[in-house]
Protein backbone atom coordinates (compact mmCIF):
# COMPACT_ATOMS: atom_id res chain seq x y z
CA UNK A 1 0.00 0.00 0.00
CA UNK A 2 0.84 3.86 -0.41
CA UNK A 3 0.17 7.13 0.53
CA UNK A 4 0.18 9.52 -2.29
CA UNK A 5 -0.19 13.12 -1.16
CA UNK A 6 -0.64 16.10 -3.89
CA UNK A 7 -0.41 19.55 -3.75
CA UNK A 8 -2.54 21.05 -6.43
CA UNK A 9 -3.88 24.13 -7.45
CA UNK A 10 -7.27 25.09 -5.86
CA UNK A 11 -8.40 25.85 -9.47
CA UNK A 12 -7.37 21.91 -10.53
CA UNK A 13 -9.20 20.09 -7.98
CA UNK A 14 -12.58 19.34 -10.23
CA UNK A 15 -10.76 18.23 -12.51
CA UNK A 16 -8.21 16.53 -10.65
CA UNK A 17 -10.94 14.25 -8.62
CA UNK A 18 -13.15 13.81 -11.80
CA UNK A 19 -10.47 12.15 -12.88
CA UNK A 20 -9.29 10.30 -10.34
CA UNK A 21 -13.01 9.06 -10.05
CA UNK A 22 -12.88 7.58 -13.86
CA UNK A 23 -9.96 5.61 -12.11
CA UNK A 24 -11.60 4.16 -9.84
CA UNK A 25 -9.89 6.02 -6.78
CA UNK A 26 -13.05 7.22 -5.03
CA UNK A 27 -11.67 7.35 -1.40
CA UNK A 28 -9.47 10.05 -0.39
CA UNK A 29 -9.52 13.44 1.56
CA UNK A 30 -8.38 16.75 1.33
CA UNK A 31 -7.47 20.01 2.83
CA UNK A 32 -7.36 23.59 1.96
CA UNK A 33 -3.72 24.81 2.88
CA UNK A 34 -1.40 27.39 2.96
CA UNK A 35 2.50 27.46 1.87
CA UNK A 36 5.43 29.29 -0.12
CA UNK A 37 6.80 28.59 -2.68
CA UNK A 38 8.52 29.79 -5.70
CA UNK A 39 5.33 31.13 -7.81
CA UNK A 40 5.08 34.85 -6.66
CA UNK A 41 1.21 35.79 -6.41
CA UNK A 42 0.19 39.58 -7.50
CA UNK A 43 -3.22 41.26 -5.55
CA UNK A 44 -5.05 44.86 -6.90
CA UNK A 45 -6.59 46.10 -3.63
CA UNK A 46 -8.16 49.52 -4.63
CA UNK A 47 -6.05 50.14 -7.50
CA UNK A 48 -2.86 49.12 -5.88
CA UNK A 49 -0.63 46.13 -6.39
CA UNK A 50 1.57 44.08 -3.87
CA UNK A 51 2.44 40.86 -3.89
CA UNK A 52 2.44 37.80 -1.01
CA UNK A 53 4.32 34.87 -0.73
CA UNK A 54 1.34 32.70 0.69
CA UNK A 55 0.10 30.11 -1.89
CA UNK A 56 -3.51 28.87 -1.48
CA UNK A 57 -3.15 25.03 -2.80
CA UNK A 58 -5.41 22.26 -2.02
CA UNK A 59 -3.44 19.31 -0.50
CA UNK A 60 -4.75 15.49 -1.13
CA UNK A 61 -4.29 12.57 1.11
CA UNK A 62 -4.93 8.97 -0.96
CA UNK A 63 -4.28 5.92 0.10
CA UNK A 64 -4.02 3.06 -2.62
CA UNK A 65 -3.00 -0.47 -3.12
CA UNK A 66 0.10 -0.83 -5.30
CA UNK A 67 -1.62 -1.41 -8.54
CA UNK A 68 -3.45 1.73 -8.16
CA UNK A 69 -0.39 3.62 -7.75
CA UNK A 70 0.77 4.81 -10.82
CA UNK A 71 -2.90 5.26 -12.18
CA UNK A 72 -3.11 7.60 -9.30
CA UNK A 73 -0.14 9.45 -10.42
CA UNK A 74 -0.85 9.57 -13.96
CA UNK A 75 -4.38 10.80 -13.08
CA UNK A 76 -3.22 13.40 -11.27
CA UNK A 77 -0.11 14.67 -13.14
CA UNK A 78 -2.74 15.04 -16.65
CA UNK A 79 -5.95 16.89 -14.31
CA UNK A 80 -3.77 19.08 -12.46
CA UNK A 81 -1.15 20.80 -15.10
CA UNK A 82 -0.98 23.82 -16.77
CA UNK A 83 2.50 24.00 -17.42
CA UNK A 84 3.00 26.93 -15.21
CA UNK A 85 5.17 27.49 -11.80
CA UNK A 86 3.16 26.21 -9.23
CA UNK A 87 1.41 23.37 -10.37
CA UNK A 88 2.24 21.54 -7.22
CA UNK A 89 4.18 18.56 -6.09
CA UNK A 90 2.95 14.73 -5.74
CA UNK A 91 4.42 12.63 -2.57
CA UNK A 92 4.52 9.15 -2.50
CA UNK A 93 5.25 7.23 1.13
CA UNK A 94 5.11 3.60 2.17
CA UNK A 95 2.11 2.45 4.31
CA UNK A 96 3.31 -0.70 6.68
CA UNK A 97 -0.36 -1.52 7.58
CA UNK A 98 -4.04 -0.40 7.58
CA UNK A 99 -6.65 -1.07 9.69
CA UNK A 100 -11.02 -1.05 9.63
CA UNK A 101 -11.95 0.17 13.64
CA UNK A 102 -15.72 -1.49 12.47
CA UNK A 103 -14.56 -4.95 11.40
CA UNK A 104 -10.74 -5.06 12.79
CA UNK A 105 -9.54 -6.25 9.40
CA UNK A 106 -6.20 -5.23 8.46
CA UNK A 107 -4.30 -4.70 5.07
CA UNK A 108 -4.85 -3.91 1.40
CA UNK A 109 -8.31 -5.31 1.99
CA UNK A 110 -9.39 -2.27 4.20
CA UNK A 111 -9.01 -0.10 1.29
CA UNK A 112 -12.49 -1.64 -1.05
Amino acid sequence: MKKIEAIIRKSKYSKVKKALHAKGINFFSYWDVTGIGHEKQGHVYRGVAFSTNDIQRRLLSIVVNDEFVQPTIDAILKAAKTGEIGDGKIFVYEITDAYRIRTGENGGKTLK
